[in-house]
């Protein structure tokens, strides 16, 4: 298996989905006036955090300008302060806030990725387009040897876990349905813990809490430490 260097030099060249690439470039060159004196990363992010983690933290894809324009997940946007202001508290994030590659952020025992690498018009990729890039969130798995639990931010995270457990070879009939705050635990493999995406259309409609959120992820601390 390719190490996580790797993996991240591949993300980062990736050109598997156009309309997904051509859309990044366009924001990148655009901008939104609040950044216009910055330069957009507007390439494919990878994922990042401890290589020793023990939890996997699964969002859909970086922000059109937040992980498009910093080059890091949940960086630069609200979704990113919120996530971290939970992962702060809960001991797996050095600070409450996300807002640049060089903010002195270190996450501990925890890896943050993706289904999709490449910011989505609308939030919105394809089938295909998870298709593309779902051997790189497999392949980042493969390289954690120490995950224990991990955390599906969103339904489409919520699938792509399922998705890695059955290449692993763990089947589970019938399939739990998306529900925030459910745990499952298949036997040989890493534990579940699903939550609403820390969207704006969650976060500002009080669908997702802040006190939701860091109960999401002390149930995934309590996982790692049995």
């Amino acid at each position: 298996m390719p190490s996580l260097a790797s993996i991240r030099r591949q993300i980062i060249t990736c050109e598997r989905c156009p309309r997904l690439r051509a859309y990044c470039a366009r924001i990148a060159r655009q901008k939104r006036a609040a950044f216009r004196d910055q330069t957009y990363w507007g390439r494919p992010v990878p994922g990042f955090g401890d290589p020793r983690a023990r939890l996997l933290v699964i969002g859909l894809a970086p922000a059109a300008h937040g992980g498009n324009r910093t080059g890091r997940l949940f960086t630069g946007d609200s979704s990113g302060d919120f996530l971290m202001a939970a992962m702060h508290r809960t001991g797996f994030a050095s600070q409450p806030s996300s807002r640049s590659v060089d903010d002195g952020l270190k996450l501990t025992e925890a890896y943050i990725a993706a289904v999709v690498r490449c910011a989505p018009p609308e939030n919105k990729p394809t089938p295909k387009e998870i298709d593309n890039c779902h051997a790189y969130l497999h392949g980042e798995l493969e390289q954690l040897t120490r995950v224990t639990a991990v955390v599906a931010l969103g339904r489409l995270a919520f699938d792509g876990y399922w998705r890695l457990m059955k290449e692993r070879g763990i089947r589970i009939t019938p399939r739990p349905r998306f529900a925030h705050g459910l745990v499952y635990a298949p036997p040989g493999a890493p534990a579940l813990v699903a939550s609403y995406h820390p969207s704006q259309q969650n976060t500002f409609t009080g669908r997702l809490t802040e006190a939701m959120l860091v109960d999401v992820f002390r149930k995934a601390r309590k996982l790692i430490e049995r």
